[in-house]
């Protein structure tokens, strides 16, 4: 399910980057025999500024709330069908919070999501992993 993209940013661009992710997974997918589809039923129910510039918090607040489903979005999951949040980029994870926030708020069962990139701070190295995961870092360790 491609998150949905501001118009601002849809007409800067010239396209929906997120769909446009969005159609071509699913094209590989479908082409390795996995039954996917995109539904592009998440929308904005109010304008959003620009994120750029904005810190994490500024994000959180910024589109918290912002995101709704379209009517009869809900027999998409009312037929079982899990929910993949497909994104172009992800910053803080606000945008996708609150994505995820309106389909399980409508009953979707959200099983993650799909990022094309982010940032190289998202992957700095935050503080030692503790208790399970630890254990299972280390099991993973032992087995290679």
């Amino acid at each position: 399910m491609p998150v949905p993209s501001a118009r601002y940013a849809v007409a800067g661009r010239g396209h929906d980057a997120g769909r446009r992710v969005a159609w071509a997974a699913a094209g590989v997918l479908r082409g390795a025999g996995f039954p996917v589809r995109v539904a592009a039923v998440l929308r904005l129910r109010r304008a959003v500024a620009d994120q750029s510039g904005l810190d994490a918090r500024q994000r959180r607040l910024n589109v918290a709330g912002a995101m709704g489903v379209a009517r009869g979005a809900e027999r998409l999951w009312r037929q079982g069908e899990p929910v993949v949040l497909v994104d172009d980029l992800m910053t803080t994870g606000a945008t996708l919070a609150e994505a995820a926030r309106a389909v399980s708020g409508a009953g979707g069962p959200v099983v993650g999501a799909a990022v094309v990139a982010a940032p190289w701070r998202t992957f700095e190295k935050r503080s030692e992993p503790t208790g399970k995961a630890q254990r299972s870092i280390g099991k993973r360790q032992e087995n290679t």
